[in-house]
């Protein structure tokens, strides 16, 4: 760690700011990227889909669903990540083609990045859209009692957000209307990032932290979880993971955790869309498809 003065475990700011940026530890990141966009843009011109359905009343809401081959199937809504503030659905759907082919309905979410709003409005977005898809699954094609959730990046911290919603009381809907999440590389307790550098464009206040910190609130989680992360990843997003998946277990809400050999915190990203890949097979056993 490094030898200032410690502000969070044994980093001192520095290391902390280090250990949330990890483009610093993943050399090829652009290159990453640039693959999930244009392989996005394969998927949709080789796969039947309806692009850009509404879910809200913002223009940033809206949704891409690519249908699976067999009426009824389950359905996967993906949240993509970006450090809040980057991507779109535009860039999200690469792995759209190994879920199809496994007989799920994959569906990605868009919606509105910092700095046009704010963290707190992009998780009440992410939790209209996946309420707008339970409230529709059969007119998509899909099964409302197997819908999964599944977020990379900060796209984990959404999806493990959405995992603890209080459905009944924001969305007048059941509190079981996902049955499985899939956290990939995600944050779970937000305190040390807003200790870190990531604080300069995320604003929020120590009450919206808590709030949107989901490992603050697993009373509230309904459905079994599975956690993946990367060997090559900062050391604050590994512990995140792992001390993620301890608060889960003695819950009897931990699916199963991950670790994927060799993968940087963008090549992890990529592995989702692989249907040869540990993160791949882990999906499907969540989504009890054949892989």
């Amino acid at each position: 760690m490094g030898d200032g003065p410690k502000v969070y475990l044994n980093y001192d700011q520095a290391e902390l700011d280090r250990n949330y940026d990890q483009r610093a530890w993943a050399p090829n990141a652009d290159e990453v990227i640039k693959q999930w966009t244009t392989g996005s843009a394969a998927a949709r011109a080789r796969l039947k889909h309806r692009a850009s359905l509404a879910y809200g009343p913002t223009e940033d809401e809206t949704l891409d669903l690519f249908p699976a081959a067999s009426p009824g199937a389950p359905i996967l809504v993906f949240i993509h990540g970006g450090a809040w503030r980057n991507l779109s659905k535009e860039d999200s759907s690469y792995a759209a083609p190994a879920f199809v082919a496994a007989g799920a309905n994959f569906v990605v979410l868009n919606f509105a990045n910092i700095p046009k709003v704010r963290l707190p409005d992009m998780v009440a977005q992410v939790r209209r859209g996946v309420a707008w898809v339970y409230r529709n699954a059969r007119e998509l094609g899909g099964d409302p009692e197997r819908l999964y959730v599944a977020g990379c990046s900060s796209g984990g911290h959404l999806t493990a957000n959405v995992l603890v919603t209080d459905w009944p009381r924001m969305h007048d809907l059941p509190n079981t209307i996902i049955k499985g999440g899939l956290c990939v590389s995600g944050m779970y307790d937000l305190e040390p990032v807003m200790l870190s550098a990531r604080s300069s464009y995320v604003k929020i206040s120590k009450e919206e932290e808590a709030e949107l910190s989901p490992a603050r609130h697993l009373d509230r989680l309904p459905c079994p979880v599975a956690i993946a992360y990367g060997e090559k990843e900062t050391h604050e997003f590994q512990r995140q993971a792992r001390d993620f998946a301890a608060m889960l277990k003695p819950l009897g809400r931990l699916f199963d955790l991950v670790l994927l050999r060799g993968l940087n915190h963008f090549e992890v990203g990529s592995a989702l869309g692989d249907p040869n890949s540990d993160l791949f097979r882990l999906a499907t056993r969540l989504l009890d498809l054949k892989s």
